[in-house]
């Protein structure tokens, strides 16, 4: 940056830190404030910057290329002399700006980023639990909610937009939190929406199919997750993947300061360390571990269903070592039951086995199913449906697992949001039909759009010793069919069918 530019990017920094708000929302520019242009306007980048000077924009912070409007084509309304800083990246530079305004940089939280495609709201709230057993006030930021000791927010992002993030994080420091455990997407990481932020530990669980209408393949979706380890956190911090998972493997094999977790005795890359792990049992009760890391050996029970939370424990272990637990720290985790909507069991006065879960990828749904029939149950009956809106191309994929690990499978509508249920449901199909083959002979398929009538013939279908999961949309209290949110909780609709039903 020359000179004169990092003259005004020092002043502009020297304001924003004595208090000059900062907008990213063009309507919401009050005079005299600063409005920085997100690369993500794109074609819409002239009318932003055109509303934000005529609600009297001071300031303008943008990326190469920008100007400001000249001469006549200046409104009357506009505060004149508004000043263009033009930096490199808007969005690392909203990430300084925030720090600044909020004062992040010189808090002494420690934090702890988990990403990957399945899991990561389960490790946050085991290590939420490890960390605060171990004397720690733990703040944490997912996609159930942002909370911390005498807070709780209903989330609206898995990892929130960057001005929100940097303002929680202020508001954790002021209510004494010392350390912050936060489940960050793959799109924050593209977005950068946690420039401005410095990680302590950062853990890669698993990368299977998700987002890649966002990303366009594996290899840009595995790209954006390691920049979580190789831009965000400084080059002595913790890092820790899965060996067990191939991008794991391969992370692991990049960063050679990197430890592994692996249950399947996976061979380390050279150079990495590893904490090793055996199931000793996975039943109904919950699954029992052995582990060995450095030449210490432990061993861990936990009420948590299937070989999936293993592998969610061993993560959560192998970043409680990093920030310097011991192994007998890792008992406290022995008490967890669970995180809202993932294996949730819905109680109910007439024993009938139902389990909400937020599974809703291919993958997911291949592990809560097996960790399902993992407890001999007569048979497994799944309520599921896709999101609109998103990658088309997992739908069918989704079908071929229910398929393959149900006796009755019922189709369904998800968060529809612009797209037809039915549109939906015709390509999601195929996939069932195509896993049928690959799995119970006796597939039952029904196929009701409506979500609650078809929990009612789900319910309906029930029988002593069997299983109901009903999957996707976890601890969603809502159904979006297009721009609106209806309520809908499925824990809470489960119980309803279950008295209208069985009455």
């Amino acid at each position: 940056m020359p000179a004169a530019s990092k003259a005004r990017w020092n002043e502009l920094l020297a304001l924003v830190g004595r208090g000059l708000m900062v907008r990213t929302d063009s309507r919401e520019v009050r005079p005299g404030e600063v409005f920085v242009l997100m690369p993500t306007a794109g074609a819409r980048s002239e009318a932003f910057l055109a509303q934000a000077l005529a609600n009297g924009a001071a300031w303008i912070v943008a990326g190469p290329g920008v100007a400001l409007p000249q001469g006549p084509s200046h409104e009357p309304s506009q505060e004149p002399g508004a000043r263009l800083m033009a930096v490199p990246d808007a969005a690392d530079a909203l990430g300084q700006l925030a720090a600044k305004y909020f004062r992040t940089h010189r808090q002494a939280m420690q934090v702890v980023a988990v990403t990957g495609t399945n899991g990561k709201t389960t490790i946050t709230y085991l290590l939420e639990g490890l960390l605060a057993a171990a004397g720690r006030k733990v703040g944490a930021l997912g996609t159930v909610s942002y909370r911390w000791p005498g807070a709780c927010i209903e989330a609206s992002l898995t990892t929130p937009g960057c001005w929100r993030l940097h303002e929680l994080f202020a508001r954790m420091s002021a209510d004494g939190v010392d350390t912050v455990v936060m489940e960050t997407s793959s799109h924050a990481l593209h977005q950068k929406r946690v420039a401005g932020l410095e990680f302590d530990a950062a853990v890669l669980i698993n990368l299977t199919q998700d987002h890649l209408d966002y990303h366009g393949g594996f290899e840009d979706y595995y790209q954006a997750k390691k920049l979580l380890f190789t831009s965000y956190p400084c080059a002595d911090k913790f890092k820790a993947a899965n060996a067990d998972d191939p991008y794991g493997l391969r992370l692991l094999s990049e960063l050679p300061d990197a430890v592994g977790f692996t249950l399947a005795n996976a061979a380390a890359p050279a150079g990495n360390r590893m904490l090793c792990g055996t199931m000793t049992a996975c039943t109904g009760k919950g699954v029992s571990l052995r582990m060995e890391f450095e030449g210490k050996c432990w061993t861990l029970d936990s009420g948590l269903v299937g070989a999936h939370n293993a592998s969610n424990l061993m993560a959560a272990q192998a970043v409680g070592l990093g920030l310097g637990l011991n192994p007998g720290d890792m008992q406290a985790l022995s008490p967890f039951t669970g995180v809202p909507g993932r294996l949730e069991r819905v109680p109910n006065d007439h024993g009938l086995d139902i389990f909400v879960d937020y599974a809703h990828t291919p993958d997911a749904l291949k592990n809560v199913l097996r960790a399902l029939r993992a407890l001999d149950f007569s048979r497994v009956l799944t309520v599921f449906g896709c999101g609109g809106d998103r990658d088309r191309t997992k739908r069918p994929l989704m079908g071929q697992a229910v398929a393959a690990l149900s006796d009755v499978a019922i189709l369904t509508s998800d968060n529809p949001r612009h797209e037809d249920p039915l549109g939906i449901m015709a390509d999601v199909r195929p996939g069932l039909h195509n896993g049928l083959a690959a799995g119970t002979t006796n597939l039952t398929i029904i196929e009701e759009p409506d979500r609650y009538t078809a929990l009612r013939l789900a319910i309906s279908q029930l029988r002593p010793g069997d299983v109901l999961l009903v999957a996707g949309k976890g601890h969603e209290s809502y159904q979006q069919i297009g721009d609106v949110k209806h309520p809908f909780s499925d824990v809470e609709a489960v119980g309803r069918a279950i008295r209208e039903v069985r009455a």
